[in-house]
């Protein structure tokens, strides 16, 4: 048996005519889902990159526990088990978070691998002299970023698309398939960056998507609230879609070369994707900063199992990342280890039938999110602090860089987890920052009324069911106890109305700042205050409320609003600084 993964990243289950969009051209994707099983209730897990792969790897969830890591020292890595088990192994990737600090350990566990440079801003090809950049719609600090200013060195050598790191990926992938396709007991992970940001497609991708426009360059929003006009916001889906019409080219040749070798009778096709991503909706571009909606979380999935022969039907069942690798282990008869939380899609493939009754997902330190498929639920922390939170880990890196020797000061030693083959780990304070959950509170919305999740809804008795399951499946994962101290719920999921709607009340009186209580303040200007003192000294943060104080009496100011917030920002901070605040408040600003 044989078993190809194709792993889009941020690949948009809205922007796919297998879901209902009619007007991106991707007849590949079309002809995908005429051979497979296509999944209709397929979540995320662990957001965003490294964490989904985690999860890819081990079957379980990450975000609970730990941010943006490595593999550790005890995961089950489904790979190098099968690796282990007599099936080869093999990556090709152009993801190139995979070499950094943050993924260094995952591309190991296969039995080899093959990297492609030049994604993103992949610290790849050195020009000491700083490249033209180009006039662009993307805003600062974005584009004085050094990431802004590598990819533009990374594009000069990428002009013809053959030099494409998509391209290259998928030309190895493929070379990989063509040596092997009559050996037998191999697993090839065919995975590309695309169609993540920047959206840097070729011409006649962008021909498919004509239209007139009058902006600046614009092909990489950023992280943040949408800002730009309707104009551009449109024509960032059409760059968005141009990219993902090349991803369908690809993924076309890959089916080609099964239809070609007659693959499909001895080989298991898997096309699925970390995430989606935001491209406007609800007023936001990309994901990691706002609450994880539907277009970020609810994901595509096509399977084809030889065994079962079934094609060109779609499932219902809830599924998630964690499901892909017990779903692989159990395609090569290799036994599934202790503690995944993943089960494999055979039952489901074969009969819709259920393999789990939630999804759970989220950030470390965000929402903790759940769906039964009828409602969404995202559970903030019920305190401003967003604490207690720590990470657990025996490999201390970030993204990008290792733990800071302030971080691993006062490490305290955490007591073995189900999951962690009788390790200890290292217990560290998670990093504060200036995106807290807390500001846009809890939220409940029902998918089956209101698919585009444009309508809270208020409803103490489908809040409490959903807590319960949320409650349920934490403790499943075993869940750090102060996560459940952190979002107000207790470990049996089990709370009255009573409770709940005494908690609401704590939870209003505790979004207020604690100076002027006697002024109306709006929610928006209360996150902003809390962003500035996320991004102030610890000694200098009672100064700087006091400053604020004093302002808002001086300035005989009765409501305090963000536009107040943004003037005292303006009289009271230093030239340098004021980007940066202005940057932190207008994310902080936003409440939905």
């Amino acid at each position: 048996m044989k078993a190809i993964m194709v792993m889009f990243d941020s690949l948009n289950r809205h922007m796919l005519p297998n879901y209902g969009c009619e007007w991106t051209h991707a007849p590949n994707f079309k002809r995908l889902g005429e051979k497979t099983v296509a999944f209709e209730q397929c979540y995320a897990g662990s957001l965003p990159c490294m964490p989904a792969r985690r999860e890819l790897h081990t079957g379980r969830y990450n975000f609970l526990h730990r941010s943006w890591g490595p593999i550790e020292p005890f995961d089950n890595s489904m790979p190098e088990i099968l690796k282990q088990n007599g099936v080869y192994t093999h990556l090709v990737t152009d993801h190139q978070h995979y070499w950094e600090d943050g993924g260094a350990t995952y591309h190991p566990r296969y039995s080899s691998f093959e990297m492609v440079r030049g994604q993103e801003g992949d610290p790849w090809k050195g020009h000491v002299k700083n490249p033209e950049i180009p006039e662009t719609e993307t805003p600062e600090p974005f584009v004085s970023s050094n990431m802004f200013r590598q990819d533009i060195v990374n594009r000069s050598y990428l002009e013809s698309e053959e030099n494409h790191p998509q391209a290259v990926t998928f030309s190895l992938g493929m070379k990989f398939i063509e040596k092997n396709k009559d050996e037998d007991n191999w697993f090839l992970q065919l995975e590309t960056f695309d169609p993540h940001e920047p959206f840097f497609a070729y011409q006649h991708y962008k021909d498919l998507y004509p239209h007139e426009y009058k902006g600046k360059h614009f092909d990489w929003p950023p992280y943040y609230f949408v800002q730009e006009s309707e104009e551009v916001v449109e024509h960032g889906k059409y760059e968005y879609a141009a990219l993902l019409s090349m991803c369908d080219n690809y993924l076309g040749r890959v089916m080609d070369m099964m239809d070609e070798h007659d693959m499909w009778k001895d080989t298991m096709l898997i096309v699925n994707t970390d995430h989606g991503y935001l491209l406007g909706e609800h007023g936001w571009w990309s994901k990691s900063v706002m609450p994880i909606y539907d277009e970020i979380a609810h994901t595509p999935l096509f399977v084809w199992d030889p065994r079962l022969k079934i094609k060109g039907e779609r499932r219902q069942s809830i599924v998630q990342t964690v499901d892909l690798a017990p779903t692989l282990l159990e395609f090569f008869g290799v036994a599934l280890p202790d503690n995944m939380d993943g089960k494999p899609l055979r039952q489901v493939i074969e009969s819709d039938q259920p393999i789990r009754e939630t999804a759970l997902f989220g950030f470390h330190g965000g929402h903790v999110n759940i769906t039964d498929g009828k409602y969404s639920y995202m559970r903030s922390p019920v305190s401003p602090e967003n604490k207690p939170l720590f990470e657990y880990t025996l490999m201390p890196t970030h993204m990008r860089q290792l733990f800071s020797p302030g971080e691993l000061q006062n490490i305290e030693i955490q007591e073995p987890f189900s999951f962690t083959k009788g390790c200890q780990t290292m217990k560290t304070h998670a990093g504060g920052g200036f995106v807290n959950a807390f500001q846009y509170g809890s939220k409940l919305f029902d998918l089956t009324t209101d698919p585009e999740q444009k309508e809270e809804i208020e409803d103490p008795e489908i809040e409490l069911m959903l807590i319960k399951k949320m409650a349920e499946q934490m403790r499943k994962n075993d869940a750090p106890k102060e996560q459940f101290v952190r979002l107000g719920i207790p470990e049996d999921g089990i709370m009255t109305i009573e409770e709940l709607m005494k908690q609401k009340e704590v939870i209003r009186k505790a979004e207020q700042i604690g100076i002027l209580e006697e002024h109306q303040w709006d929610r928006a200007a209360q996150n902003q205050i809390r962003a500035l003192l996320n991004i102030t000294p610890e000694l200098a943060r009672q100064d700087l409320l006091k400053k604020f104080e004093e302002f808002i009496v001086v300035s005989n100011i009765n409501k305090v609003s963000a536009e107040s917030v943004e003037k005292f920002i303006d009289v009271s901070l230093q030239n340098d600084e004021k980007e940066k605040a202005k940057y932190f408040i207008g994310l902080a600003g936003r409440t939905s």
